[in-house]
């Protein structure tokens, strides 16, 4: 009987360490920069949430730079403030002129820069910072929307994501933040169109807390979640079925021995 506890005790250390290993391994294929569009319909506006992670044991995130696209530029983009970081949309001349919606356009916003005021709201170990932006018009559908970012440390150090997937190929070191869009919804396109923001906006040169008379978003970065939440939770999944299947196994075999 001591014998078979030990085997069984073995078995549950190994299995415990194998779903640890599980949980590390997920959390970390999560804690990417990302984003998320409330809306992909084609022709229309969207809000894109940028969701940026600190991965650094030893520095804290104070900057993050964001690329927009030139060849289906948007010619609107306006920032959602972050109390404690400023923003500027910077406007910069297309490589070459493109038509949107029926006019040529030559010039629109190519980047946007966010950048904490202080320390007490960059971005520390665990934590995590959102970062919105309304833009329009997207692409037609299909148009797979890439959007660069770089993330900037106190040490100095510099991430780029910007490696494009490949489909049927493993997701890079540094993926690059993406969507693509889909058809457009005529009726909400429309209702869409009417309450977005004006071109003007777009030539805002920067958005800095108390600024606007748009409400701040959180004061200070929050605890990671999101996807990283739910790589723990398949994680911890993964740990409850192989300890269930351990104690399973130590039962029967303590009832094989019984019936001997």
């Amino acid at each position: 009987m001591k014998n078979t506890l030990r085997r069984a005790a073995t078995a549950i250390g190994t299995v415990t360490a194998t779903a640890a290993l599980i949980v590390a391994g997920a959390a970390a294929a999560n804690a990417h920069v990302t984003v998320s569009p409330d809306d992909t319909g084609a022709n229309g506006y969207s809000h894109l949430t940028f969701n940026m992670p600190n991965e650094s044991a030893a520095a804290k995130t104070n900057k993050l730079e964001v690329k927009l696209p030139t060849d289906t530029p948007f010619t609107s983009v306006s920032v959602k403030p972050v109390e404690g970081w400023t923003a500027q949309v910077v406007t910069s001349d297309l490589p070459k002129p493109v038509t949107v919606a029926g006019a040529t356009v030559t010039k629109a916003p190519t980047e946007v820069v966010w950048t904490a005021n202080d320390d007490a709201h960059q971005i520390g170990q665990n934590q995590y910072q959102a970062f919105s932006l309304s833009v329009g018009r997207l692409p037609a559908a299909g148009t797979k929307v890439t959007l660069p970012t770089a993330q900037t440390y106190t040490d100095g150090t510099v991430v780029n994501w910007d490696e494009e997937a490949q489909e049927g190929k493993a997701e890079p070191e540094h993926p690059a933040p993406s969507f693509t869009t889909t058809a457009a919804d005529d009726a909400k396109d429309s209702a869409t169109a009417s309450a977005a923001p004006t071109a003007s906006t777009a030539s805002t040169a920067s958005t800095a807390s108390g600024e606007t008379g748009a409400s701040p978003a959180t004061a200070a970065p929050a605890s990671q979640t999101g996807d990283v939440t739910g790589a723990w939770g398949l994680g911890l999944g993964a740990l409850g079925a192989v300890l269930g299947a351990a104690a399973l196994a130590l039962v029967l075999t303590g009832r094989r021995k019984a019936t001997k």
